[in-house]
């Protein structure tokens, strides 16, 4: 069995290092600033929520809480096992191998669409937000969450890791997209200095993570992101 479905782009954290992944995911966002912007466009009560790019399911259990349905859809075929595992025993909790442009859902049967730094940088993601207008339903949702390169002090690692990133073409990129953006900074805050290391390890170059590591003292970190949404 392949590990990845074609079509899909690989993450660079995530698919090859799922648990220290798992330590990003416990650190970030512990204030729930993410969550409460999504409620202010549209909240997930009764819903069928969509969640793109699930990874192991992280985030399935909490959107279950109130979501009358929850698909979690992951091209990596183990870490959509591993999502499978997570999740056994959710009432209404589906997990689906698949990739973006080819959602494994219905036409117009989702409430509200989520995706976590699954779209990456936006432009090539066409394909994926074409199949997003079909499974839609009128009057539902769908985020994007994805890095504000351009403030905070992650942000700035950012730009130390990715020179070349611009992130004025990914913010016109998506309001031609018809989505609008919401600036939320979250902090990441890590038990020990050695989880915090090995998430700056797999989210920045060797050497930018080196001087990372050698400057940042403590366990929390500032991080601006962009929460993209649409309405349908």
């Amino acid at each position: 069995m392949k590990a990845a479905l074609a079509g899909a782009v690989p993450s660079p954290n995530i698919w090859h290092h799922p648990r220290i992944y798992e330590l990003e995911n416990e650190a970030a966002d512990p204030d729930g600033v993410i969550d409460a912007a999504m409620r202010t466009v549209r909240g997930t009560a009764g819903a069928h929520v969509l969640d793109i790019g699930c990874g192991d399911g992280y985030h399935l259990a909490r959107f279950a809480r109130d979501a009358d349905r929850v698909t979690g859809v992951e091209p990596h075929a183990r870490l959509a096992q591993a999502a499978r595992a997570r999740t056994a025993g959710l009432p209404g909790v589906e997990v689906r191998t698949g990739v973006a442009q080819r959602l494994p859902v219905p036409d117009a049967s989702v409430d509200v669409a989520h995706a976590r730094l699954a779209y990456f940088f936006g432009p090539g993601c066409e394909p994926g937000l074409a199949e997003l207008r079909r499974v839609m339903r009128r009057g539902g949702a769908a985020f994007v969450i994805d890095n504000d390169a351009t403030r905070s002090t992650f942000g700035g690692w950012f730009r130390r890791f990715l020179p070349d990133y611009d992130p004025e073409r990914v913010e016109r990129f998506w309001f031609r997209q018809g989505f609008q953006r919401t600036p939320l900074t979250i902090r990441w805050s890590f038990r020990t200095r050695a989880d915090f290391e090995a998430v700056v390890r797999i989210e920045l170059s060797p050497q930018v993570a080196d001087e990372v590591v050698a400057e940042h003292a403590g366990l929390e970190v500032d991080c601006a992101l962009n929460l993209w949404s649409r309405q349908y």
